[in-house]
């Protein structure tokens, strides 16, 4: 410990560039933070509660295999076709990416929107697959 002090003494600059990375990563985070859900509770979602499922992959991930009655709108147009959502803003709405990690914005975007209860899958259709979930193909 008492190491780690004369580092930080020796490398002021360096240790607060540490800090403000580390600060930058966490508020990203907390920022693009949404509600998550794994494939068996998508399904329950999708089957009890009538969710729609929002695809925001391009299209030629989209039509290599996409979720049942998905709706296919890339994240770049969001908001952009966001009327087409207004009749769903009641209904729980799921929003599906390849691994996961751009949801977070579409969800945020949705929010934003009016929409009630989103959620993002967790692992995207990668975890879809993985756990063998059917795929369709346009």
């Amino acid at each position: 410990m008492e190491q780690f002090f004369e580092f930080i003494g020796n490398h002021p600059v360096l240790s607060a560039m540490w800090v403000a990375s580390a600060a930058a990563i966490v508020f990203y985070q907390v920022r693009t933070a949404a509600a998550s859900v794994g494939p068996q509770k998508a399904v329950m979602l999708i089957n009890r509660q009538n969710a729609v499922v929002l695809d925001i992959r391009d299209k030629k991930e989209f039509e290599a295999g996409h979720i049942v009655d998905a709706i296919h709108i890339p994240l770049a147009k969001l908001k952009q076709r966001a009327p087409e959502l207004k009749k769903f803003k009641e209904r729980p709405v799921l929003v599906v990416c390849k691994m996961g990690q751009q949801g977070g914005d579409a969800v945020k975007t949705l929010e934003e929107l009016g929409h009630k209860e989103v959620s993002k899958l967790s692992g995207g259709v990668t975890e879809w697959k993985a756990q063998s979930y059917p795929l369709v193909q346009s």
